[in-house]
């Protein structure tokens, strides 16, 4: 992959970088945001999660090509960037536990990055709520779109919406045991107190 105006060269040559060349996300290279939150995403998350939000989006995106449904590209990368980084670090508890550590920290990065409130709104929702069994009947595109992505990423719920991709993706960057560390991580969270009201 060339190098892209304002990537830096670190986000180009991790793990991810089999990831990155795929066409979804090649296209949004360049683009301050997404350049900010992989940049980010290098610095703040391990690998394999890194790896998963990566996933998440790429399946998110392939579900929204199949449908037809138009959504924030570079907003949802960001989302699924942020969407499990309350489950890392040594951030206290805050209400709705990691989902709602990891919109705040989604939020805060958003607001730095000049977003206005109405956008940040709908992405810092879509990670706050992304734990949910399903979706909230009044979720938009992108709330619905990384629920999809990171519940199929992780159980391969969905899986026959995009058939074969949620396995192309795990062979491009493959995390064995996944699932289980996840949902070990998970765990050690409490998220069933952390799952918003109904």
């Amino acid at each position: 992959m060339a190098a892209r105006r304002g990537v830096p060269p670190e986000v180009l040559s991790g793990p991810w970088r089999p990831l990155l060349v795929q066409p979804p996300l090649a296209e949004l290279l360049g683009d301050p945001l997404v350049d900010a939150a992989l940049l980010e995403m290098g610095r703040v998350l391990p690998p394999r999660i890194a790896l998963h939000s990566l996933r998440t989006f790429l399946l998110a995106d392939a579900r929204a090509r199949v449908r037809g449904i138009g959504y924030d590209r570079a907003g949802l990368l960001a989302a699924a960037v942020f969407h499990d980084t309350g489950l890392t670090g040594g951030a206290g508890r805050v209400r709705g536990g990691f989902p709602g550590r990891s919109a705040e920290s989604l939020d805060r990065f958003l607001a730095g990055h000049g977003v206005d409130d109405g956008r940040r709104g709908t992405l810092t929702r879509a990670v706050r709520e992304h734990m949910r069994p399903v979706p909230a009947r009044d979720a938009g595109p992108e709330a619905r779109l990384l629920h999809f992505g990171a519940w199929l990423d992780v159980t391969g719920r969905g899986g026959r919406q995009v058939p074969g991709e949620r396995r192309r993706l795990a062979e491009l960057a493959p995390t064995p045991w996944f699932a289980v560390s996840f949902s070990a991580r998970v765990a050690a969270c409490a998220v069933r107190r952390a799952l918003p009201a109904r």
